[in-house]
């Protein structure tokens, strides 16, 4: 997610629904709040849109502290919710010892699978370079001491990102969101056993490399996932994404590595249930639960 959060994506129309999946699937990242999503209604809603196309599960993503609560009442408002949070890297030019404490405390949340999303963006000039370095460490160490994946962002940053997880030592688990490397990357990260998630560019057509990264990551190391409401796949890029929009990745993503649809969204959706252990997650807590007006419940 990015400064885009302000965008007007969620003003955009959405496409009509795909045709549904024939295996199961689960988006890896998406985030129901930019999508629109407000209340339990709200959620409930997209969740039923993107269950009717095959996309049973999804992880809801926080990038500032006002999302990461949100996430995580979300996230006990539906069981079909998982959530991650952390602190974007664009948002850490101003972070208090208090911000990340509370990031600690909603991340120890059973219904939170994830620290994320984290990393670093030399795209936007938000944050320097040094407080983004400072924090990714954080959340690196929070991720291990919490025994949780470390989903990461990273955008024009790649060198630097895996400087940093090799100096730190990575967590056990470490999931590279919306990933944006050439084939070079991919195999680098998948060697370090690291998992490679993929988004809408993967559709485009002018993602020669990205397609060529995507068709050599094994299989076991492969998520799909929207971000949600951004990066709308092929043949509906610039629209409102949502994670019903998934099956169109899915099927991208099928073609670009030479198997069938149902083949791809079992194997994305196993491994999300794996790699987020989403079998293991409690039942939710309806007081900590959105409310009507999207807060959470008393």
């Amino acid at each position: 997610m990015t400064d885009e959060k302000a965008g007007g994506y969620g003003r955009r129309p959405r496409p009509e629904p795909p045709e549904p999946l024939p295996a199961p699937t689960v988006d890896a990242h998406t985030h129901l709040d930019a999508c629109g999503c407000v209340t339990t209604d709200d959620v409930a809603a997209a969740l039923d849109r993107a269950e009717a196309v095959g996309v049973t599960r999804v992880v809801t993503i926080a990038d500032d502290l006002d999302a990461a609560r949100w996430a995580v009442a979300a996230a006990n408002s539906d069981s079909r919710v998982a959530a991650a949070v952390a602190l974007h890297p664009t948002r850490t030019a101003a972070v208090s010892e208090d911000d990340f404490a509370e990031i600690e405390r909603l991340a120890a949340d059973p219904r939170v699978v994830a620290v994320g999303e984290t990393g670093l963006d030399f795209y936007w000039d938000h944050s320097p370079p040094e407080a983004q370095e400072t924090w990714f460490r954080r959340h690196v160490d929070l991720a291990k001491r919490l025994g949780k994946p470390l989903m990461i962002h990273d955008r024009d940053a790649h060198a630097d990102v895996l400087r940093v997880l090799r100096s730190e030592g990575a967590p056990e688990t470490v999931v590279f969101h919306c990933f944006s490397g050439d084939a070079a990357m991919a195999r680098e990260c998948a060697d370090a056993g690291y998992v490679l998630s993929f988004a809408g560019p993967v559709t485009f057509k002018n993602s020669h490399d990205l397609r060529e990264a995507a068709a050599l990551v094994p299989e076991e190391q492969l998520l799909v996932e929207t971000d949600a409401p951004f990066l709308t796949p092929h043949p509906h890029r610039g629209r409102a994404n949502e994670p019903y929009c998934l099956p169109w990745t899915v099927r991208g993503l099928a073609a670009v590595r030479g198997v069938s649809d149902e083949r791809l969204a079992g194997v994305a959706g196993r491994n999300a249930e794996r790699v987020f252990r989403l079998g293991e997650l409690p039942p939710i807590v309806p007081e900590l639960a959105l409310g009507a007006n999207g807060r959470r419940s008393p």
